[in-house]
Order: C-alpha cells, then structure tokens, then sequence
C-alpha cells in the first residue's frame, strides 16, 4: 500500500468496515430509537417510564466506556481484526437473546434487559477504537474526512433502514423478529469482515515511516511507554479533546431521550412509524448529504493545514446545538394515537416541513463533528497509541453520553414533561466543549511538529536495522 492510496484501493481493501459499521449502528441505536416501544414492552398501558429507561441508556453506554479503556491496550498489541471478531460474535448473541424478553413483566422484564444491555456494552467498548485504529493504517490521510464521512453515511443508511424497519415491526408487535434478524445480521458482517480484511502494518501510512516500512522484515514495534504517554497522549490538544468529550456528549447523549419522547407522547402522539419516517426523510438525508459533501471540503480545506479542522468542530458544536433547540418551539399540533399515526396526515402539516428543515440543518451540520474530530486526534497521536487514545475520548464521550439520558429523564420529569425548558438546558453542555476546542487552535501546531519529529526519530532507528539485516 503506498502513502497516495487512491479512493477506490483504500476502500477496496476496507469495505466490511462500513458492513460491520451499518449493522452495530443498528444494533447499538436501535436499543435508544425504541427507548420509548420498549419501555411499553415493559410497562403495557402505564406511562413512559423516563428513569428507568434512561438508566438502561446510560448503562449501556457506561459500560461500553470502562470496558474501552481495557480494549485500547489490547488494540495497541494484538490483531485488531481478531478483536473486533471476538466483540461482534458477543454483540450478535446479546441481540439474538433479547428477542427471547418475556414482555409486560414490569422489574423482571426490565432487569432481562438490563444484564443483557450490560454485556452488550462491555463488549461493545472494543468495536470503534479497533476501526479506527485501523482506519490509520489504512487510509491516507488526505482522505481522512471522506472515509470517516463515508463510514458514518454506512451507518447512517443502515439506521434509517434500521429505524423504519424497526418501527414497523414495533408497531405490529414483531419486535422479536427486529432483535433476532439483527443479531444475526452483525454475526454475519463480522464474519465477513475477519475473512476479507487483512491486518496493515502499524504507521504504515505515516509519512515518516512509509518508506521504512516498505521493506517485508521491517515491522513498527515500539510500544508507549509512561514517558511518551506524558509527551504524546498528555498533550494539550489531547486533553482538551478529552474533556470536551464529556461535555459535549451530555449534549448529544440526550438529544433521542427528549425528541422521540417529545414526538411519541402525549399531546404529539406520533407513532413510531411515521416518527421514523420523519426523521429518515429529514435528519437521516440531511447527515447523509452533509457528510458526504462536507467530509469533501473538510479534506480539501485541511489539506495542507490540519488545524482548519478544528475549525469545522467548532461551527458543528455551535450550528447543531441552535438547530436543535429551535426544533421544540415549532408549533407542532396535538394529536390523537390514530391522528398520529396517519403518515398522510402528519406529512401535510405546514409544521412538519418548518420541523424538518430544522432536522435536516441539524443533523447535516452536526456531520462535521464526526468526520473531522477523529483525523485531529490521529495525527497528534503516535502509532502505537491510537488504540488507547481512542478508548480514552470514548471511555469520556460515553460517560457524558450516558449521562445525556439520565439528565434528560431527569430535567423532563422535575419540568412536567417541559421538552423546551429542558432542551434549553441541556443545549448549555455545548459550552465548554466550544471553549476547550477554540483554544486548541494554538495548541495543535505545536502538537503535530512533536509527533513528527518523534516518529522521524523512529524512522532512523528502524533505517538503521533493516541496513544491519
């Protein structure tokens, strides 16, 4: 593989990651999208129980963040591909048993669920380090943005599927069928990616390194010790992006727990089918559109000065959280359970196109998050430490993310069911994170030059063994 890998050979030798990536994004979404069915399921005929439904949000989500830190390490030694086949086979089964969930059993349905999402996200913890660690060895950096935009339209395609599918069969009461299909849908994607997808060399595709590393003999061996960890993983731009994590995903944790609740519930009423639909049409598209044709600018913009992508972090922060917030004081009319769930109906209200453009502004701007944040961290990290990096923002975007649920739940049941009060509040989490990533604009220059030398140092020394050979 050479460092100008062209579009098509990168994503030839990686394309069971966006497979892979579509069918855990449902199974990991799709436990949040049907947050409010489930606990139905759980509870037939009594109100949406907002705590204890957040509580299994954030559990998986918490879980998933320890058991990541552990993964790192594991990712930064061992094959990352027999890793991810390992989390995708635990993953599949979590999914095929909650199919087998006796309903309407109130505590003992939901403890059912609980022990099951809990395994789920432990195993879970391993899945995005390992790509992205992956993605480093593989993708050139000049394509950074569009792979990282082309795998979130993967799974961005896959849960808008995922969502009507899933809502359908809610609505029908074959909510079996959606956990057992899934769960063996991921069981097959991950076997399809352990044959096809072949381990890359480690620092392959750093500039410093690629010549080197050429040679069959020569492998990048060096592993983080506490010294390079404090130079390296500690840095500022490093923890800034850390602590930013938490914030922001407070923000982003809680987005599905005050929406959906918000549209399904009384007065609004809207079925789950044509809430999917909504937002398949609306915020699906407009992330969609947005990564693809943003993910471009951001590779081109950033080409020469990585730094600008910081930039495209800040206008994400800032663009999606005012979208967001303006969603809830458009006048949606009450609606009665049949009135909701009449597709025709609701789609000929005025309100649902000002609603929608709203959904589609904010999904497509908040798309800059995802396709710029993660090329920023991996140039300001070494080889060896992508696994753990990773595990370390995520460990802290899941502990906030988790959070997201439980404050909503909280805010929206002290409120009296007020979605605009508490969207408002929660919107403030955005703050600090706007702060800390501003401020990395001087810290990241500095960053950069000191893992280029340090991996230039490195190429010398692995120079002077392939000469000994």
């Amino acid at each position: 593989m050479t460092l100008n890998t062209p579009q098509k050979t990168y994503n030839k030798l990686i394309w069971p990651i966006y497979l892979l990536n579509g069918f855990n994004n449902i199974s990991f979404a799709g436990i949040i999208i049907l947050i409010v069915p489930l606990s139905t399921l759980i509870w037939p005929g009594e109100d949406y129980h907002a705590l204890e439904m957040g509580i299994l949000i954030t559990t998986l989500l918490w879980s998933s963040s320890v058991s990541g830190l552990i993964f790192g390490r594991l990712i930064d030694k061992y094959s990352r591909v027999k890793i991810l086949l390992i989390v995708t086979l635990v993953r599949s089964f979590c999914m095929i048993l909650l199919g087998f969930a006796i309903a309407g059993q109130g505590m003992v349905t939901w403890g059912y669920f609980f022990v099951l999402i809990l395994i789920f996200g432990i195993f879970a913890g391993g899945n995005y380090p390992a790509m992205v660690s992956l993605s480093n060895d593989i993708v050139p950096l000049e394509h950074r943005s569009k792979f990282f935009g082309y795998f979130s339209i993967a799974g961005s395609i896959f849960m808008m599927f995922g969502f009507l599918i899933s809502g359908s069969l809610v609505e029908f009461g074959f909510w079996r069928i959606y956990f057992f299909s899934i769960g063996f849908a991921v069981l097959i994607s991950g076997l399809v990616f352990f044959f096809i997808v072949n381990e890359p060399k480690r620092g392959i595709q750093n500039k410093e390194l690629h010549k080197v590393l050429q040679d069959d003999e020569i492998e990048y061996d060096f592993k983080m010790d506490k010294e390079f960890m404090r130079k390296t993983m500690l840095s500022r731009t490093n923890i800034a992006a850390l602590i930013e994590g938490i914030f922001s995903n407070v923000f982003m944790g809680s987005l599905d727990m005050i929406i959906l609740p918000y549209l399904m519930t009384p007065p609004h009423n809207l079925s789950p089918l044509v809430t999917g639909l909504f937002i398949v049409i609306y915020g699906v598209i407009g992330r969609i559109l947005g990564q693809i044709v943003l993910a471009r600018l951001s590779d081109k913009v950033s080409e020469r000065k990585g730094v600008r992508r910081i930039y495209f972090i800040i206008i994400s922060l800032i663009g999606g959280s005012i979208t967001f917030v303006l969603m809830f004081f458009v006048p949606i009319p009450n609606l009665t359970p049949i009135e909701g769930a009449d597709i025709v109906l609701f789609f000929s209200l005025p309100v649902s196109y000002m609603m929608g453009i709203l959904i589609f502004s904010s999904d497509a701007v908040s798309s800059l998050y995802a396709v710029n944040q993660p090329p920023v961290l991996q140039e300001i990290n070494l080889p060896e430490g992508q696994g753990q990096i990773v595990s370390w923002n995520q460990f802290l975007e899941h502990i906030g993310y988790g959070l997201g649920p439980l404050i909503a739940g909280i805010f929206i049941s002290i409120f009296g069911q007020n979605y605009q009060v508490s969207a408002i509040i929660i919107t403030v989490f955005v703050i600090p994170g706007t702060i800390l990533w501003i401020l990395s604009i001087s810290w990241y220059p500095h960053d950069l030059k000191n893992i280029k030398d340090i991996l230039k140092k490195r190429a010398k020394v692995l120079e002077k063994r392939k000469n000994a050979n």
